[in-house]
């Protein structure tokens, strides 16, 4: 059974740090390309970034030079440290992967950015 757990969310003032765990199981964590998407209230879930079985990472241009995905394939998590948070990085975070052709969705972790 596929499962990813996200962790790590939670309110943050703006130019705050927050950073996000996705932990998987059920598949052949190595060889995965796992992806970050957010969905804020009222908008479109977007994928903002990834990371492949070979460490190779992409991120929409919004949080390009503030995000960064890295992985851990000792203990099958992704990692995504957040810095410099805008009110406009709230979201709900998932982090996603596809195995033998089905997609799999974590429940999401919230993060708030106020003063």
């Amino acid at each position: 059974q596929v499962q990813l757990v996200e962790s790590g969310g939670g309110l943050v003032q703006p130019g705050g740090s927050l950073r996000l765990s996705c932990a998987a199981s059920g598949i052949v964590f190595r060889a995965s390309t796992i992806a970050w998407y957010r969905q804020a209230p009222e908008k479109e879930r977007e994928l903002i970034a990834m990371i492949t079985s070979g460490g190779s990472t992409s991120y929409v241009d919004s949080v390009k030079g503030r995000f960064t995905i890295s992985r851990d394939n000792a203990k099958n998590t992704v990692y995504l440290q957040m810095n410099s948070l805008k009110p406009q990085d709230t979201a709900v975070y998932s982090c996603n992967t596809g195995y033998y052709g089905v997609q799999y969705w974590g429940k999401g972790t919230l993060v708030a950015v106020s003063s």
